[in-house]
């Protein structure tokens, strides 16, 4: 539990009587009035215990002693309306009425606080414990995300020069802030529990994390993330020998791609023999499963050549129609990491010289995993999206999809208006979870709505215009 003074109050009796500490401050220590002298960490409340003469006494003296009493927090089984007057009177915050008195009392505050700090020492060890498994399925990204989870906040990991290399929660402000915070420009921190933590040493910086927590235990977050800092040097000098395969399959999917006589020959050199495949689209909705690695084993296990190859958090590729039900039953079987699970689409078999369409389905099937929340979905069985689609020549989705157009950049790409869309309908219109969702605002969601109506002219208010639209975004795989 986080340690404050209304949780002492809970454990050991009494009232909280507030003057310039909240009883919602988290506690530090506790000491004998006499032994008090100085204000340890002015963000925590340290209680005194024992004589409330003694204590009165010190009080009036005034000075840096009464000014060091002040911040501190005096809690005693004595409750008279003497005492609170008094110190009403001196702006002290005051437990009274206790359960226990003088040994007896201060023995159980001691034990508490030794307790809850012995608390926080095994969250802070079962967090790295996670944070070091993680890192090995996931890399950088998955202890990123990891991080933010455990702290209730979010973290942003930054090179030396303060450039970007991964975000968990943050938004374009709190990266923002970051950067400032980690870069020494001057910023109006909106984040009370902002924290800046060097990756690796002054002398051999590796980066700088920054992160920030919801939560009042701000001291687990430090340690929490000091040890996470260390773990990420370690990660970002570590080399991966993988980097040159992870390049050239995904050279090999680009070629298969695009078709024509180029991408047989190529699967010939590969060792693919086949003159259909299946192509399929992997992935999970955090950051925590390493995709990639598993299929790696999987695809050795089943004899499979590797043409496969990770983008952007998800993993793509082609196999035999065999090894895709094969792929299927291993993703049904696998068993959720920290709640994450794996989702699998997959398209149908098509040529070795024409697999750009099994491609753009298996992206379908493994949107429709995610928005239904089901493990494996095959395209074949989405069968209205299907029902269209195989009922037009090629021309004919290029029609369906352009009435998305006006959503393109001046490059052709879609834009995040599209994106936005795209949420929009799979939410059902609904404002609240498709902002969530997004990570934005909802007043801006509706303005984003409401430029794909101008730019667009439909209208999401009309069943057919949303049905276009979702069909608009299939065609073009959005």
């Amino acid at each position: 539990m986080a340690l404050d003074l209304s949780a002492v109050v809970r454990l050991v009796g009494g009232t909280c009587v507030p003057q310039r500490i909240d009883e919602r401050t988290p506690i530090d220590g506790v000491t004998p009035v006499e032994a008090y002298v100085v204000v340890g960490n002015p963000n925590y409340a340290t209680l005194v215990t024992g004589d409330e003469q003694e204590l009165l006494r010190r009080l009036t003296e005034g000075g840096a002693i009464r000014d060091a009493l002040t911040g501190a927090v005096f809690i005693s089984h004595r409750d008279t309306p003497a005492l609170r007057a008094s110190l009403a009177t001196h702006g002290m915050t005051a437990i009274l009425g206790t359960d226990l008195g003088g040994v007896a009392l201060h023995a159980t505050l001691t034990t508490i606080i030794a307790d809850d700090r012995a608390a926080a020492d095994r969250l802070v060890t079962a967090g790295m414990n996670v944070l070091t498994q993680v890192a090995r399925r996931g890399g950088v990204t998955a202890v990123i995300a990891e991080l933010a989870r455990r702290i209730d906040g979010w973290a942003v990991l930054l090179d030396p020069q303060g450039h970007l290399i991964a975000s968990a929660g943050a938004g374009r402000l709190h990266v923002s802030d970051a950067i400032a915070i980690a870069t020494g420009r001057p910023v109006r921190v909106r984040h009370d529990g902002l924290q800046l933590h060097p990756v690796g040493s002054d002398r051999d910086l590796a980066g700088r994390l920054v992160i920030a927590t919801r939560s009042s235990r701000t001291s687990h977050a430090r340690d929490l993330a000091s040890l996470a800092a260390a773990l990420f040097d370690l990660v970002l000098r570590t080399h991966d020998p993988s980097l040159t395969e992870h390049l050239g399959r995904q050279a090999l999917l680009d070629t298969l791609s695009a078709g024509g006589p180029a991408a047989p020959a190529l699967l010939h050199r590969w060792g693919v023999h086949e003159s259909t495949l299946t192509a399929f689209e992997l992935g999970a909705k955090t950051r925590t499963i390493d995709a990639e690695r598993l299929l790696r084993r999987w695809f050795d296990e089943l004899g499979a050549e590797h043409v496969f190859a990770a983008s952007h958090g998800r993993v793509r590729g082609f196999v035999r129609s065999d090894v895709a039900t094969e792929l299927a039953v291993r993703v049904r079987e696998f068993t959720p990491i920290a709640g994450s699970r794996l989702h699998l689409g997959i398209g149908t078999p098509a040529p070795t010289d024409a697999l750009a369409r099994s491609a753009v389905q298996a992206r379908q099937a493994l949107d429709a995993a995610f928005e239904d929340s089901l493990t494996v979905v095959e395209f074949a069985g989405l069968s209205t999206v299907e029902l269209v689609f195989s009922t037009l020549a090629d021309h004919g989705g290029g029609e369906i999809a352009s009435v998305l157009d006006p959503l393109r950049d001046s490059s052709g790409a879609h834009t995040e208006l599209a994106s936005t869309l795209r949420v929009f309908l799979a939410e059902h219109g609904a404002h609240r979870s498709s902002a969530e969702r997004l990570g934005i605002h909802r007043q801006t969601l509706v303005s984003r709505v409401r430029r794909v109506e101008e730019l667009t002219g439909l209208s999401m208010d009309r069943a057919d215009d949303r049905a276009a639209a979702w069909l608009a975004l299939r065609a073009a795989g959005v």
